[in-house]
Formats: structure tokens, sequence, C-alpha cells
């Protein structure tokens, strides 16, 4: 058994064939975004070392920065003591969101409703454009 095949004998992946990622910048703490893996995406996250997701939209491998340059380079991959979340700690290149901001989590919750507590960064036609 590979160090690979341990590893994923122990994801309990969903009914599915998924499991919800957390991704989170490896030196500041920052939450970044919340995706899928399905097996073969965690296959190539470990192989390459660039985080790879399942797209539930697309049905499709995702990989992170492949049409933007925003990439997330894999630090360490954890699995919760359940096995039914994996969190990536990863070296976030440029933003993580599609909207531009840094983190999707960029509203909080406040008297009136939602606030924007983040600013774009990235306007959203030029991560796509080229």
């Amino acid at each position: 058994m590979t160090d690979a095949d341990a590893l994923l004998s122990q994801i309990l992946f969903n009914a599915d064939g998924l499991v919800p990622v957390i991704a989170q910048q490896h030196d500041s703490g920052e939450v970044l975004m919340l995706a899928w893996m399905n097996r073969e995406a965690v296959e190539e996250t470990l192989r390459t070392g660039q985080v790879c997701y399942f797209s539930r939209s697309r049905q499709a491998l995702w990989r992170k920065g492949e049409t933007s340059g925003q990439r997330q380079a894999l630090v360490a991959l954890l699995v919760d003591c359940d096995g039914d979340t994996v969190l990536a700690k990863v070296d976030q290149l440029g933003v993580a969101c599609h909207t531009g901001h840094r983190s999707c989590f960029f509203r909080a919750v406040g008297a009136d409703g939602l606030d924007e507590v983040a600013p774009v960064l990235v306007p959203p036609g030029k991560l796509y454009s080229e």
C-alpha cells in the first residue's frame, strides 16, 4: 500500500464520491474557501503538489488556477477525526475567490444583513480574460 492509498483509505467519501475540503493559507491561518474533492482529485493533488478539486457543476476535475493563474500550492493535507472532511493547508498565489476577493469569506453578518468586509483585489474580468 502506498502512502496515497493509506491516506485515501482514511477518507470517508460521501455517496457521490466526494469529500468537503477547506483551503487555508498555511502561514496566516486565513480560511480561503470550501470546495470538494473526489478520489482522483486527492491523488492528483498529492502527486503534483498543486491543489485540484472536483467541480460539482461541471462534473469534472478543477485544477485551481488553471484559467485564472491563482494557484494553490499544497503545503499539507489533513483529515479530520471522523475522516469526512479534509483541510488543505496551501500557499495561495493571488486570490482564492472567483469574485476577486482574497478569500471566499468576505461577507459578515451585520445588523442589516451581509456586510462586505474585504475588498476586491482583482476585478473578476481580469481573472479570466487571458
